[in-house]
């Protein structure tokens, strides 16, 4: 089935906003520990914005490691976990999150225009502030 195009809102207090917005890969080339992620997780529990957008790709397919098949674990499970170090990194700072796939997204499909994320473990005190979107998308941020 078709989803209709229409521009996913964030419906906040109408008043000045903070928004910050992130691109990946958010691994270094040498390994995928995300550290440069948890540097940024850093900055948004320092600052606190309103919005946090970040673009993927979160598990590039064009890093070594992923190339090669060198990682642990499956790109599905390093992804998930991935997605949920953010959700939960997030979590205190009390961000609207924003999810935008890319087409270098290893785990997810890299046809265009591409469709949200699935994340159907989202733990349910996140689903109010945690939108998947498209990629591309309109934002309407009030």
């Amino acid at each position: 089935p078709k989803t209709p195009f229409f521009p996913p809102k964030l419906l906040l207090p109408p008043e000045q906003r903070m928004v910050l917005v992130a691109c990946g890969p958010f691994t270094p080339s040498d390994g995928v520990a995300f550290e440069p992620l948890s540097d940024l997780l850093d900055v948004v529990a320092r600052d606190r914005p309103d919005v946090c957008i970040l673009f993927g790709p979160f598990l590039d397919a064009k890093h070594e490691q992923v190339e090669s098949c060198q990682l642990l674990g499956s790109f599905s499970d390093v992804f998930r976990l991935c997605l949920r170090t953010i959700v939960e990194g997030t979590r205190s700072a009390g961000s609207q999150l924003v999810l935008v796939p890319s087409l270098r997204d290893v785990s997810h499909d890299f046809v265009y225009p591409q469709p949200p994320f699935p994340f159907p473990d989202l733990p349910r005190e996140d689903r109010a502030r945690v939108l998947l979107v498209p990629e591309p998308c309109t934002l309407d941020i009030d």
